[in-house]
């Protein structure tokens, strides 16, 4: 690997318990990279599916990974053991359109005004 570092096992956990790998990647992969790889191995039977990179969150030791970030930077070294399966957890962004429909039903109320001028 490139400057010599170790690859880092790393495997991602899905909402409903089920994992993607575990598969190595050398540490200067981006999460963003990360993220297109469990897109590209993300199981057609579940019925919430990420269309983009932007659809999903990965989440290590409690911290939300920036896709900008590699994987050497995004390590928590506090409690890993060498060696060892890092799991990361995969948070699936609900779909646009049930957020527009809701921001559509909220934006009548701002109209309304309940207050009286004495």
């Amino acid at each position: 690997m490139a400057g010599g570092k170790e690859p880092i096992e790393v495997k991602f956990r899905l909402f409903d318990g089920t994992d993607i790998g575990p598969s190595k990647y050398d540490p200067n992969t981006t999460v963003a990279a990360l993220k297109e790889f469990v897109l590209a191995r993300w199981p057609q039977d579940k019925e919430i599916v990420p269309k983009t990179v932007n659809d999903v969150k990965l989440i290590n030791a409690g911290r939300i990974l920036e896709n900008s970030k590699t994987l050497a930077e995004s390590r928590v070294p506090v409690g890993e053991v060498p060696g060892s399966v890092i799991t990361m957890h995969v948070v699936v962004r609900p779909p646009q359109s049930n957020k527009s429909e809701k921001q559509q039903s909220n934006s009548p109320k701002p109209n309304r005004c309940g207050c009286t001028i004495l």
